[in-house]
């Protein structure tokens, strides 16, 4: 046997290990040296550590060898202490978790956001509770994903500590921390970081930027901040960016100027040309839509295949509003138009088409037309699936509405049935009286694995309740408390037409014998009143 001394604290501690063949030195070792130093030890000379056998059977020397890697760590794992050093120190290293640091720093941010404030600046408070986080960008993002939106000041402080750090202001992080301040329309702290950090100034930034300012109304000053943007970032992609975020919100003639006032420098294509369309197709200006079509018609190109099912869509909603009857008239003349230009029909036409007349509660002719898609090559997507079985349940279909939901997921789109979508068919179920068939749905969506949240609680609560169904309903709110789902208890009056009315007793009305024999009868109970009834004699 051979003995190996440590000293921990002053104290010595013996191991006994197996004999080996050949002596070995441990300053050939010095991942172990590095252990041992960590946990307050400290090496004798070689010469008194480890002392070989003079001779050993050679069946012994493999299990001795064994016994001793299993002992002693390799090169290759020198960072992780050996299981035996392990079982010595005291106290094991700690982990550090992504998680619970993105939480403990979203924490910070609410409470520096929190009225009245710390009494230390973001910055100091910042460096004494988090002085060893490593900063990257995704744990940014997890802690602007944690914090609420009223967190904008101290999500821009924590990006300024995060930077001072060793994180790299970059598109991606900038971009992070300018949405989280433009959820808040906090659009003079957005200036202050861009002006702080111009180098991280890039399209993702820019994109949100316009994107939100747009999106609050402030249509001029996205056009401004695109005016003054340096000629290394105007260019077609910041563009794009800007007759995105103005067509989508509305303001599609302030972007077809941006585009013409910067044509000498970026011309449109056919991307750009699609937004405008689209845009205007959608703020339901039909005649400038047309007109662009053309125009760019005469530039050489075409509009996208979204721009046409834009302003198909444009003209279903204008005939929706002032003559329904004339929908398919109209909407098969533009079609006839596409087909004479040559832009084919796709998934994305059916599904304008079926969805508007599903509007107008035409579903036999939806059906129909969802029936018919294949002639035109073309197969349904997950939208025109959820359309077509909200429009059957609003119909009282029931069962048709079951057997589309079966259909869907024969298709491939079974994971487009999530809760949205269950709350969707159980929200208009309840809506036309079906509450069992709801039910029958909530536990369908419980099946899939869709926990249910809030708003199906409580609409199913407040419907049973309605029905007359107190004691289903309660359960229900039993289920949702041990789920742990907030429901707020509420106190719903029963719909009369659930409503258990008393049957009234209706007096049926004698004819003259039955009087006569009620009379008599009435009148020998008179006459038997005045007898005196003899007594009963107990027997012997």
């Amino acid at each position: 046997m051979m003995r190996m001394e440590v000293q921990f604290n002053n104290r010595s501690t013996s191991l006994s290990i197996l004999p080996v063949r050949s002596q070995i030195d441990v300053e050939d070792c010095p991942w172990r040296r590095l252990e041992l130093t960590k946990l307050g030890g400290h090496w004798k000379p070689p010469q008194t550590l480890l002392t070989p056998s003079i001779s050993s059977p050679p069946h012994s020397k493999m299990w001795s060898r064994h016994l001793l890697r299993r002992l002693l760590p390799s090169p290759v794992t020198a960072g992780t202490p050996s299981p035996l050093i392990r079982h010595l120190s005291i106290t094991a290293a700690p982990t550090t978790d992504s998680t619970s640091i993105a939480s403990s720093l979203a924490a910070a941010v609410t409470k520096l956001s929190s009225t009245p404030p710390p009494a230390t600046s973001p910055e100091a408070y910042f460096s004494l509770h988090f002085s060893d986080v490593r900063p990257t960008t995704a744990l940014l993002a997890e802690t602007l994903s944690l914090s609420p939106p009223a967190t904008s000041r101290a999500a821009a402080d924590l990006f300024r500590f995060l930077v001072r750090r060793s994180l790299h202001p970059s598109d991606g992080a900038l971009a992070l921390v300018v949405r989280h301040l433009a959820r808040r329309r906090d659009f003079p702290a957005v200036r202050a970081l861009l002006q702080e950090f111009p180098s991280a100034l890039g399209p993702d930034t820019l994109k949100a930027y316009l994107f939100h300012l747009a999106r609050a109304g402030r249509d001029t000053d996205a056009l401004k901040v695109f005016d003054e943007l340096p000629d290394q970032l105007r260019t077609r992609e910041a563009l794009t960016s800007l007759v995105s975020s103005l067509s989508s919100e509305g303001f599609p003639q302030l972007a077809e100027r941006a585009v013409k006032k910067v044509a000498h420098e970026i011309f449109p294509d056919d991307n750009i040309c699609t937004l405008l369309v689209s845009g205007y197709a959608d703020a339901g200006k039909l005649d400038h839509a047309l007109r662009l079509i053309g125009e760019t018609r005469n530039g050489g190109f075409q509009p996208g295949l979204d721009a046409y099912n834009a302003v198909l869509d444009c003209v279903c909603r204008l005939c929706r509003k002032k003559d329904p009857l004339r929908m398919p008239t109209e909407a098969e003349k533009f079609l006839i138009d596409m087909e004479a230009n040559g832009i084919p029909r796709d998934a994305g036409t059916f599904r304008v088409l079926i969805k508007n007349l599903c509007k107008i509660r035409r579903t036999e002719d939806a059906m129909n037309l969802f029936r018919r898609m294949g002639e035109w090559g073309c197969s349904p997507d997950a939208d025109t699936y959820l359309i077509l079985i909200k429009s059957l349940y609003q119909a009282a279909r029931i069962s048709e509405g079951d057997e589309m939901v079966t259909w869907m997921r024969s298709a491939g789109f079974g994971d487009k049935l999530d809760r949205k979508a269950y709350y969707g068919f159980i929200k208009v179920l309840c809506g036309i009286e079906r509450v069992e068939h709801a039910i029958k749905v909530f536990r369908m969506m419980k099946g899939y694995g869709h926990a249910p949240g809030t708003k199906s609680y409580s609409l199913l609560i407040e419907k049973l309740a309605r029905h007359n169904l107190g004691d289903r309903s309660n359960a229900l709110f039993r289920e949702a408390v041990a789920r742990g789902v907030t429901v707020t208890q509420g106190v719903y009056t029963i719909d009369k037409r659930y409503v258990k009315e008393k049957e009234k007793v209706v007096k049926k009305r004698l004819t003259l014998p039955e009087k006569k024999i009620l009379k008599s009868k009435r009148l020998y109970k008179l006459k038997m009143s005045f007898v005196k009834k003899p007594r009963r004699r107990m027997r012997a």
